[in-house]
């Protein structure tokens, strides 16, 4: 009988390393012998079903082990010229602002390509941005919970405590190379409103921050910081006063100034090119990532998680990952439960239609119009999502899962007074998922991304959690 080695089972299996020792120390494999230091596994060896997940569709079963795709070259086919990514995304603007989008599209592939400008960009990013953030391994938490370890990719100690300065020092780039003399911008959290204002005064570019009337309320240090830096808050007071608003009020005013401004797009939505450009910024984060959890342990996480509302910081995460046999999920907002209005899960209950000058997943209500979202997190609380991520959905290669308000609060509270890191109530919820998993399963490991630090969300979690906060 010919045997095989751990590494070439792992990659036959599409498991790491790790975990086939594991299987073969809970002796799940047959036939398997020990010679010297090394474990040898019989050829014709019947790959297990997966136990780590209870009351869940266990893993083996999920598209990782049946979908036939080339990840490799992945980045060079989507999205494709028209900005389709299967058939999401796209453009569907009126001619003089795609004519603008034009522009934009060009100078992203001329001007953004050059040596010059990814030199310029990696030059500050070291030394504006302080890059790379570290990977930290949650020990206190992992401990509480078990045998699962738990690990961040820190963004939240990225410059301005979020990851969206990444994209925001891109595209203020971008626009200082193609001339313009403002930024306009939209911000659901702040925190992107926060990095387009420090990229503004970083290249003397004039700027103005839409922001709905009920974020500003929950977000006020955001707001107050916004205006340090020189940038104008203008209040949306139209519909539900928050992120879906704040995004029409800032396409309105881009129509009337474009050529003069230059929209600085915070997530992976919009027309095209703005999810291939919020990709391409964002995606240092996987890629430091990777190599960071490689040089921790030796081998890749078995888990990597972000949370999702447009989806830049977990688009970002996600990339490096793609090609690799990792476990991949996006953590959506089920707010107060799954009733239309009172969640942001839009890959779960969303259907196909065009918002925002693009084809995606959305949430609608039963007159086919786009529906209110709702999150606790400002920053989630949009109805649709980037289209790659409905993509990846489609094709099986990410998995999306959701988590209540509850559930994200309890995570916001458990990093802080564990390892003494206040995370963002965005990125809670993808800690809220980890924490999900760490209770069930019996070994592994898990990557999280987290997006952003909580200051701005202390208050208000204070207010709305007395019970916890005590």
């Amino acid at each position: 009988m010919k045997y095989l080695s751990v590494s070439e089972v792992a990659k036959k299996w599409n498991l790491n390393e790790r975990r086939v020792r594991v299987l073969i120390q809970e002796k799940r494999i047959e036939g398997v012998k020990l010679e010297g230091r090394k474990y040898l596994i019989p050829e014709n060896a019947v790959k297990p079903l997966d136990r780590r997940y209870k009351g869940q569709r266990c893993f083996e079963d999920s598209p990782l082990d049946k979908i036939n795709f080339d990840f490799k070259n992945y980045r060079k086919l989507f999205p494709n010229s028209e900005g389709y990514f299967g058939r999401f995304g796209g453009r569907f603007l009126p001619p003089n602002l795609s004519k603008a989008m034009d522009e934009v599209y060009n100078g992203y592939l001329t001007i953004a390509k050059s040596a010059k400008f990814i030199a310029e960009l990696r030059e500050i990013r070291k030394n504006y941005q302080g890059r790379p953030t570290p990977v930290y391994h949650c020990q206190n938490l992992s401990n509480y919970f078990g045998k699962v370890q738990i690990y961040l990719k820190r963004e939240d100690l990225n410059h301005g405590g979020a990851h969206k300065l990444n994209n925001a020092m891109g595209q203020a780039l971008l626009a200082k190379y193609l001339g313009k003399k403002k930024l306009i911008a939209e911000t659901g959290a702040g925190s992107h409103g926060s990095a387009v204002a420090m990229a503004a005064a970083y290249f003397g570019l004039k700027c103005d921050i839409y922001m709905g009337e009920v974020d500003m309320e929950k977000q006020a240090p955001n707001v107050n910081r916004i205006k340090v830096l020189g940038a104008n808050v203008i209040p949306v007071k139209e519909g539900t006063k928050t992120l879906k608003e704040a995004v029409d009020a800032a396409f309105e005013a881009y129509a009337k100034e474009y050529k003069d401004a230059f929209y600085c797009l915070g997530s992976a939505v919009g027309p095209h090119p703005y999810p291939l450009i919020v990709r391409d910024f964002q995606e240092i984060i996987g890629r430091e990532a990777k190599q960071q959890f490689l040089d921790m342990t030796g081998e890749l996480p078995d888990i990597v998680c972000a949370c999702v509302g447009g989806g830049s910081n977990a688009i970002g995460m996600f990339e490096a990952f793609l090609e690799e046999p990792v476990h991949i999920v996006g953590v959506e907002p089920m707010g107060q439960g799954r009733e239309i209005g009172k969640n942001a899960a839009t890959i779960t209950l969303g259907k196909e239609k065009v918002l925002h000058g693009f084809n995606s997943l959305v949430l609608t209500k039963e007159n086919g119009e786009p529906a209110d979202a709702y999150s606790i997190a400002s920053g989630l609380d949009y109805p649709g999502v980037g289209p790659e991520h409905a993509f990846l959905h489609e094709i099986g290669r990410v998995k999306y899962e959701s988590v209540t308000d509850e559930e994200a609060a309890e995570a916001f509270f458990l990093l802080s007074r564990l390892e003494g890191i206040i995370p963002a109530i965005e990125s809670a919820h993808a800690l809220a998922y980890a924490i999900k998993c760490a209770r069930t399963m019996q070994s592994g490991s898990i990557l999280v991304c987290l997006s952003g630090r909580g200051d701005k969300d202390m208050e208000f979690m204070c207010k709305k959690y007395p019970h916890m906060f005590r």
